[in-house]
């Protein structure tokens, strides 16, 4: 624990050297807010403190101190009718000798096959070239993080942990980003209920934009514009709390959980703000039936729209147990102003070994 104190104030320390010569970027990890696991979304997205498997490395990375065997974990995602997809996987791996978890989470949102149509352009003649199919080209517009995740139990009540973040974004050919950060977080158990804190990006996230100008041939002459240039970027540390609770009924049990995240961006549009912080409650249930079915409700997206007034968005799911699989598909963004860009569906398939 001292050594993770340590690495994390030298990477603080760097952070605010580096933030001095970056622009802040609002919404700069937005990415990353589609999440792990498609149980989560069926509940609203409310995950700190119920986080207890594979996918606790992006919801609380505590919660992967409650993992007792391996675990496998991957999920498809699709927003705004299929344009942008959504690629999650993960892997867990108890460590007997250390009495702690390690785990490694790789995301990946892009939108892929868009039309380069830089070169069909006559500069000279200003117009179209001949045959301008000839000149068009393909590239993918792609946003990709790495996770790297530790969790340990302090007591059979508190759990710790921390990943560090690695972030790839690559605009084609044209420009590429990378960036780097820590998460830490801390779950407690309690009869009354579960407690859980999650910091993203506790050293402030720094990104590094670099520009290849020469892919950039006769964009002045066709538009007029000047050609972007590279810069660095800094994201703000943000924060979740959240709570959940168990209710038995014999064969059933109903998990109720309730999360809060923290944004210090300033974000006015639509969110709930308190001056420059922006609230985003998340509200989840889930019954499950002798832990084998499981149905899932929840509420997120909590919008003040100019227009609309006051809305939120509901969200819908269904989870499937068979001894070691398990299988999740979760619904959303079919209700409020959310529902305008499209139907959000994710399709998750998790494999738990037999524990030793």
């Amino acid at each position: 624990m001292k050594r993770l104190l340590v690495a994390l104030f030298i990477f603080f320390t760097m952070s605010l050297s580096a933030q001095a010569q970056s622009a802040l970027a609002k919404y700069g990890n937005d990415f990353l807010s589609t999440g792990a696991g498609a149980r989560a979304l069926g509940m609203g997205g409310a995950h700190a403190a119920l986080a207890s498997d594979v996918t606790a490395g992006y919801w609380n990375v505590a919660g992967l101190a409650s993992i007792e065997s391996p675990q496998l974990i991957y999920m498809h995602s699709e927003r705004f009718d299929g344009i942008v997809g959504y690629d999650y996987g993960a892997v867990a791996l108890p460590l007997e000798s250390k009495g702690a978890v390690f785990s490694i989470s790789f995301f990946r949102q892009g939108v892929d096959n868009i039309a380069n149509t830089l070169n069909a352009w006559d500069a000279e003649r200003n117009a179209p070239r001949e045959n301008p199919e000839a000149f068009i080209t393909r590239f993918s517009a792609a946003d990709m993080a790495l996770f790297f995740s530790f969790a340990k139990k302090k007591s059979e009540t508190l759990y710790y942990g921390a990943s560090a973040k690695i972030i790839h974004q690559r605009l084609g050919p044209f420009a590429t980003a990378w960036g780097y950060s820590f998460d830490v977080g801390a779950q407690l158990k309690h009869d009354i209920a579960d407690i859980g804190i999650s910091v993203r990006d506790i050293t402030t996230m720094q990104k590094m934009w670099e520009v290849d100008e020469s892919e950039f041939e006769g964009f002045q002459e066709a538009f007029g514009d000047s050609i972007p240039s590279g810069q660095n970027e800094y994201v703000l540390p943000s924060i979740r709390i959240g709570a959940s609770r168990n209710f038995d009924f014999q064969d059933f049990v109903l998990t109720t959980a309730l999360d809060t995240d923290f944004l210090f961006e300033n974000r006015q549009a639509y969110y709930l703000n308190i001056g420059s912080m922006s609230v985003e409650p998340h509200v989840g249930a889930e019954l499950s039936y002798r832990d084998v079915i499981s149905f899932r409700t929840g509420l997120n997206d909590f919008i003040t729209d100019p227009i609309s007034g006051f809305s939120v968005a509901p969200t819908l799911g269904l989870g499937l147990k068979l001894k070691s699989v398990i299988l999740d598909y979760g619904f959303a963004s079919f209700a409020g102003v959310t529902s305008n860009l499209g139907y959000t569906h994710r399709i998750s398939l998790q494999y738990n070994f037999a524990k030793r």
